[in-house]
């Protein structure tokens, strides 16, 4: 199991106020590659920030170049960028193999060029910051994107949405709405749903839940098991994830540990108003906890 000073590490690290992602994202590494050392990569970024500095401070770009209601400056700036990263280094989405946990760690995303959107849109943040760039994560659903905001009180309003998965490739917003509407049954989400600014425990969070769900798939439910500590450790207050941990540790074997978290989230969730479906699982947690009490208590 995870260690109790990583958890508390982590947790510091990712709800510190302090803008850096990097620090954060290289501990959930440490789940797969514990003796990972952060500063050889941290150094990484640095330099690939030093470089990019530079490339966007002697970018340049005609106005008409520009989509229409964008600011030719911010976006000769983020094309410098694009162009470094994905031109240059040739950092791209890893389309065929999305599924391999490698994608979700910052350490291979450096080491190999690829990963997937959250984590090729945590480097390409992490970049941009260090090269003098204002970006910022959107928690778009089911991809998560990048937007360089538009500067206010000028005439350009057209902020730029950016898919680090694709390239560095500039998304209109009827672009992800389609996308969106495509991919999703949501039909009631509204175009401001779509395009909320990502925190740095939500951004945090999100590359937890894709990894611990290539995890499950995998059958690694040691790794699974850690990664849902992360996520108590951003957001204490999920009790699905309290619920998760509390069935991997069954499958583990952990019987005393699988009946004190299923026990912490039935008196949890019982507070809650639940529909149909909740009811239902509800019910099924409350049957193992009626049989790990039994196991637990033949253990004694």
């Amino acid at each position: 199991m995870i260690k109790d000073s990583h958890v508390r590490a982590f947790s510091h690290a990712a709800l510190s106020p302090d803008p850096d992602l990097a620090v954060a994202a290289l501990m959930i590494a440490r789940v797969e590659y514990p003796a990972l050392d952060a500063g050889p990569y941290l150094d990484q970024l640095d330099a690939i920030g030093r470089e990019a500095r530079r490339r966007v401070a002697e970018a340049t770009v005609a106005a008409s170049d520009a989509p229409g209601g964008v600011d030719p400056e911010r976006y000769a700036r983020v094309m410098a960028l694009n162009d470094y990263l994905f031109g240059e280094l040739r950092f791209i989405g890893n389309d065929v193999q999305y599924e391999d946990p490698r994608n979700s760690f910052l350490n291979e995303v450096l080491d190999r060029r690829t990963g997937i959107p959250i984590s090729l849109a945590l480097l390409y943040i992490e970049v941009a910051r260090r090269a003098g760039v204002h970006v910022e994560g959107i928690n778009f659903p089911g991809h998560f994107l990048v937007r360089c905001p538009a500067r206010r009180g000028l005439q350009f309003a057209e902020d730029l949405i950016i898919d680090a998965h694709h390239g560095g490739a500039l998304l209109s917003r009827d672009a992800c709405v389609r996308m969106f509407r495509r991919h999703s049954d949501a039909a009631d989400a509204t175009e401001s749903d779509l395009f909320v600014h990502a925190t740095k425990p939500q951004i945090m969070a999100r590359m937890l839940l894709n990894l611990k769900r290539v995890y499950v798939r995998m059958h690694s439910f040691p790794q699974a098991r850690d990664i849902t500590e992360l996520l108590l450790a951003v957001d204490p207050s999920a009790t699905g994830e309290l619920r998760d941990r509390g069935l991997l540790a069954y499958h583990l074997k952990d019987f005393s540990g699988a009946l004190r978290d299923l026990q912490a989230y039935l008196q949890l969730s019982a507070k809650s108003e639940l529909d149909e479906q909740e009811r239902e699982e509800h019910d099924q947690i409350w049957e193992h906890v009626k049989a790990l009490r039994k196991r637990v208590a033949s253990l004694n």
